[in-house]
């Protein structure tokens, strides 16, 4: 009860602090200028996030070219590309089809395409995960998304779309931070931080269980584990990564 109340005192007061973002929300200002700040913020906080989870993620995508065609080639869509960060972690030669629902990250995306010329750039969509009726059934061979499922609005929906595009035995890799687990400090700081994320981070929910619905979502095979990201004082350092196969 204790730790309650004071969750939601502290919750309160970045609240209060935050209320002239609340107030440009309201009137339907803040949406706006999010969209249009948000590219060059992350263009910044992708950098460092590389940094740290460097390891992590050649770890994670590694493994890319086992999934490719029977004739070698890998067709691989990003879902929320973003800047591009991922770019420099695909294969020599991979086809990458990019989707984001915010126009606003082009020139940063044509900036990492440049300084990655090993990428092979398909298409290049503005859409958001939830529909990609613009890629036909069993496409693709592989679907990434990091930082992703955490602001979308629908996770089953996603992951729906993801099973859809998919070519029978593709994969669909993923790094996501999730909620922390329950009674630690973690999801202790993640829940009074969680309305500030929101608003401030285009649509983040820092408390969502992302696992339960790559569970449930009907893979053959699901590989996942929870791990701690080394992103000192971030309420965002509870990740889960893993693929999970069609």
């Amino acid at each position: 009860m204790e730790a309650s109340c004071l969750v939601l005192l502290l919750r309160t007061c970045i609240q209060i602090f935050l209320l002239p973002i609340y107030l440009l929300w309201y009137v339907g200002i803040w949406g706006s200028l999010c969209q249009r700040a948000f590219p060059y913020f992350m263009a910044v906080l992708s950098v460092h996030y590389n940094k740290k989870m460097n390891a992590k993620k050649k770890e994670l995508l590694s493994n890319l070219k086992d999934f490719a065609s029977p004739a070698g080639e890998l067709t691989l869509l990003e879902i929320g590309t973003g800047t591009g960060t991922n770019f420099q972690y695909y294969p020599r030669g991979c086809r990458v089809i990019c989707t984001d629902p915010n126009p606003n990250f082009k020139k940063f995306l044509e900036k990492n395409l440049s300084e990655n010329p090993h990428v092979k750039l398909e298409r290049c969509l503005v859409a958001p995960a939830e529909d990609l009726h613009q890629i036909p059934d069993a496409s693709v061979d592989v679907v990434v998304s990091t930082l992703v499922l955490c602001s979308v609005k629908s996770t089953e929906r996603v992951l729906e779309e993801v099973l859809r595009v998919l070519r029978p035995g593709g994969a669909f890799y993923f790094m996501e931070h999730v909620a922390g687990a329950p009674g630690s400090w973690s999801l202790f700081w993640q829940q009074i931080y969680a309305p500030a994320f929101t608003i401030l981070f285009d649509g983040c929910h820092l408390t969502r269980e992302t696992w339960k619905g790559l569970e449930k979502a009907g893979f053959s095979e699901l590989k996942l584990r929870h791990i701690d990201a080394p992103l000192k004082w971030n309420p965002a350092k509870p990740h889960v990564i893993g693929y999970a196969v069609k």
